[in-house]
C-alpha cells in the first residue's frame, strides 16, 4: 500500500501539466469557438500548443513519474523514464511486432494481420498511460538501484548516474519483450471491463463515480481513472473532451457522451461538498465554530473553484465514515443523472469552477448549464441530509469534536502575521504532533497531503498535528502518517525542509 501510494504522489506531477492544456484549449475556443483555429490564427496557435500536452501523455507519465519515484528527484531519473518510452515505443509498435511474428509484407492477407495485431491484439494502444507508468517505474527503479554505482577506471565515464539511462533501456528490452506476450491479453481484459462499464451507460457512470470517491482514501483512484479518462484501451474520457475539434472530427468524441465520467463531478465539487460545509458548520459547537469556520471555508472555497476536494473530504472521512460513505454515493448519482440527461463537460485538473467556465465552448460540450442546475440541487440535498446525519447521530465533524480530542491545541492555522509565518508555525506544529524531528523518518508531499514514516507511533500526538489547522490525518499503518494540509502543502513542506 506504501509503495502504491507512493506512486499515486509521484502521478502528480504529470498530471500537473494537463491544467495548462485546458486552459490553452480552453481560451483557444472562446476566441474561434465555430472554427476552431481556422478562422484565428492565436487561436489556433493556443489549441495547438494544449493538443501538443495531450498527444504525449504516455510521456510525461514516463518521465515524471520516473522523476517523482527517484531518490533525490534528479533529472537522470527522468532521462532515464523517457529513454525506456523510447524503447517500447520502438519495440511494441505495430510494425516492429509484425516483424517479430515474421509476416510477410508482400502476402494478400498482411493487412488483416495488420489489422488484428494493431486492433484485438492491442499494439496500436501500447502507448498509453499505463504503459507510460511502467516505464516510469522501470526508470526510478534504475535510478534508484544504479546513481551511486562505480565501474573500473576505463568506464568511469560512464559510473553514476550517467549509467542509470543506459541501464534503463537494457531494462526496457526485457519488459517490452514480457509485454509483447501478456500485453493482448492485458488489454483484452481492459477492454471487456471498460465495454461492460460502457454497456451500463448512466449506471456505468455511476458506478464510475462512486468507486472513484471510495478509493480516494487509498490513494488509488488513479488506476479507475487510467482507464477511463486516457486513452489506455481507447476511452480516453478526459483526453477526448479537451481535443476538443480533432477528436469529433476523428470520430473520437461524440456530442452528448464524451465527458460522461467527468460531467457529474461539477454539481459535486462546485456546489455539493460546499452545502455539506455549511451543514458541518451550522452544527459545530458554538465555542468551536470559529475553528470550524476556517477549515470549512477554505475547504468550500478550493472545491468550488478548483475541484480541490480532499481539504473537504478529509475533514469528515474519518470522523464521520458514514458521510463519506453518503457522499460516494450522491457522487455516483451525480455522475448518472448527468449522463441521462447527456449534459456533458470536461476538464484538464477537476470539476471546479476554472475548468468549468474553460469547457464552455468546448465543441465537445453538451448543455453544460445542466450542470449548473443539479449544482443547485446537489447544495441543498447535501447540506439537508448532512446536517439531518450530523444531528441524529452526534456525528463528529469539524467543531464537534470531544473536548478530549482537541485538548491542548494552539490554532496555528489561524495565527497572525505573514502567509509565511502562518506555514511556518504549521510546520513547527507538525513536526512537533510528530513527536519531532528525531521520530520522524522521512517525509514527503503530494498534491495536498505531507505524507510521513515515524520512527515511534506511540509518541504521534493527533490533536497537536490537527491544531495545525489541517483538514485531517490518515494513517495507513502503523509507522505512516498523512497529514491533510491542502493545495498550500508544498510551502508547509518546504518550512518543515528548513528544520531538517
Amino acid at each position: 500500500m506504501k509503495n502504491l501510494q507512493k506512486l499515486g504522489k509521484a502521478m502528480m506531477q504529470p498530471v500537473a501539466v494537463l491544467p495548462i492544456a485546458a486552459l490553452l484549449l480552453g481560451i483557444g475556443y472562446w476566441i474561434d469557438p465555430t472554427g476552431w483555429g481556422a478562422t484565428n490564427k492565436f487561436a489556433a496557435i493556443l489549441i495547438k500548443s494544449g493538443d501538443a500536452i495531450l498527444s504525449n501523455i504516455p510521456i510525461l507519465f514516463a518521465v515524471g513519474i520516473a522523476y517523482g519515484l527517484s531518490k533525490d528527484n534528479n533529472g537522470a531519473a527522468a532521462l532515464s523514464g523517457l529513454v525506456s518510452f523510447l524503447v517500447l515505443r520502438s519495440l511494441l509498435n505495430p510494425d516492429t511486432v509484425a516483424m517479430l511474428k515474421g509476416l510477410d509484407a508482400a502476402a494478400a492477407d498482411y493487412a488483416d494481420k495488420m489489422a488484428y495485431i494493431s486492433n484485438e491484439l492491442g499494439f496500436a494502444k501500447v502507448e498509453n498511460a499505463l504503459t507510460g507508468i511502467i516505464c516510469g517505474l522501470v526508470g526510478a527503479f534504475s535510478y534508484n538501484k544504479f546513481y551511486d554505482k562505480k565501474l573500473p577506471d576505463a568506464l568511469a565515464f560512464f559510473s553514476g548516474r550517467r549509467m542509470t539511462p543506459i541501464v534503463a533501456s537494457l531494462i526496457m528490452i526485457v519488459v517490452s519483450l514480457v509485454l509483447f506476450f501478456i500485453w493482448p491479453p492485458v488489454f483484452s481484459a481492459l477492454v471487456s471491463f471498460g465495454n461492460w462499464m460502457i454497456d451500463l451507460g448512466a449506471l456505468g457512470a455511476g458506478l464510475f463515480g462512486f468507486f472513484n470517491r471510495l478509493l480516494i482514501p487509498f490513494g488509488l483512484h488513479h488506476a479507475l481513472n487510467s482507464v477511463f479518462w486516457f486513452d489506455t484501451i481507447g476511452i480516453g474520457d478526459l483526453t477526448n473532451f479537451l481535443a476538443g475539434a480533432k477528436a469529433l472530427e476523428a470520430g473520437a468524441a461524440v456530442k452528448g457522451v464524451t465527458g460522461m465520467y467527468q460531467a457529474g463531478f461539477f454539481p459535486i465539487m462546485m456546489f455539493g461538498l460546499p452545502g455539506a460545509a455549511l451543514a458541518m458548520y451550522k452544527t459545530a459547537k458554538p465555542e468551536k465554530k470559529q475553528a470550524a469556520y476556517g477549515i470549512l471555508l477554505a475547504g468550500a472555497i478550493a472545491s468550488f473553484v478548483t475541484g480541490v476536494t480532499e481539504p473537504l473530504e478529509f475533514s469528515f472521512m474519518f470522523l464521520a465514515p458514514a458521510l463519506y460513505f453518503v457522499h460516494a454515493l450522491l457522487t455516483g448519482v451525480s455522475l448518472a443523472v448527468a449522463t441521462l440527461l447527456k449534459s456533458t463537460a470536461g476538464f484538464g485538473f477537476s470539476a471546479g469552477a476554472i475548468d468549468f467556465l474553460l469547457s464552455l465552448k468546448n465543441p465537445v460540450a453538451n448543455r453544460p448549464w445542466l450542470l449548473m442546475v443539479m449544482g443547485l440541487v446537489a447544495f441543498a440535498v447535501y447540506f439537508f441530509l448532512f446536517r439531518f446525519m450530523i444531528v441524529k447521530h452526534d456525528l463528529k465533524t469539524p467543531g464537534r469534536e470531544d473536548d478530549a480530542e482537541v485538548a491542548g491545541t494552539t490554532t496555528a492555522a489561524s495565527a497572525g502575521g505573514s502567509k509565511k509565518e502562518k506555514f511556518a508555525k504549521q510546520a513547527d506544529t507538525i513536526i512537533a504532533g510528530l513527536g519531532g524531528l528525531n521520530n520522524i523518518e522521512s517525509f514527503d508531499y503530494c498534491s495536498t497531503r505531507i505524507r510521513t514514516t515515524v520512527k515511534d507511533p506511540s509518541k504521534v500526538n493527533d490533536a497537536q498535528i490537527k491544531s495545525a489547522g489541517v483538514a485531517g490525518l490518515v494513517k495507513p499503518d502503523k509507522t505512516s502518517v498523512q497529514v491533510i494540509v491542502g493545495p498550500q502543502v508544498q510551502f508547509v513542506y518546504d518550512e518543515m525542509m528548513k528544520r531538517k
